[in-house]
C-alpha cells in the first residue's frame, strides 16, 4: 500500500451529541447577548467557537504514505516528515505519532493526532508497517 487517505468528521458519525453541542452553542450565544446586548459579541463568540470546535463540526482530510503525513484542516493544512516521529499511540478515536521515543506530557502538543473514520484497523496497521520498517532498517 502506497498512500492512506480518508476524511474524518465527527459531527456526521456522533449525531446525536452533534446535537446537543449545538443546542448548547445557540443557549451560550443567547446568554451572550443577553448579557453583552451587542451583536458583535455574538459575532466574536460565533468566531471563537468556530475556531475551537472546527476539527469537530467540518471535515478534517489525512493523508499517510511511507514518508509522510498530510493533515488539512478547514482553513490550514500540515504537512510532516514521518521520519520526526519516533513512536505511536492508537486509542479508540485515532492513532497519535509522537516525536519522544517513550511516553511524554509533550506528546499533545509537538505529536500529531490522527482521527479515525471507521477505518481504525485500516490506520492501525498502516501506521504499524510504517513504523515496523522502519526498526528493521536501522
Amino acid at each position: 500500500m502506497e498512500n492512506l487517505t480518508w476524511v474524518a468528521h465527527p459531527a456526521r458519525i456522533r449525531k446525536m451529541a452533534t446535537v446537543l453541542v449545538s443546542l448548547f452553542l445557540i443557549v451560550i450565544f443567547v446568554l451572550v447577548y443577553l448579557i453583552s446586548q451587542s451583536i458583535l459579541m455574538i459575532g466574536l463568540a460565533i468566531f471563537i467557537f468556530a475556531g475551537a470546535l472546527s476539527t469537530y463540526f467540518f471535515p478534517t482530510r489525512y493523508e499517510l504514505s511511507h514518508d509522510k503525513v498530510k493533515v488539512k484542516y478547514l482553513f490550514s493544512a500540515v504537512v510532516k516528515e514521518l521520519k520526526n516521529y519516533r513512536s505511536y499511540y492508537p486509542d479508540k478515536n485515532g492513532v497519535l505519532l509522537s516525536p519522544f521515543p517513550r511516553p511524554s506530557r509533550l506528546e499533545n502538543f509537538r505529536g500529531i493526532f490522527l482521527r479515525y473514520h471507521n477505518n481504525k484497523s485500516e490506520v492501525d496497521a498502516f501506521v504499524k508497517e510504517i513504523f515496523e520498517a522502519r526498526s528493521s532498517e536501522s
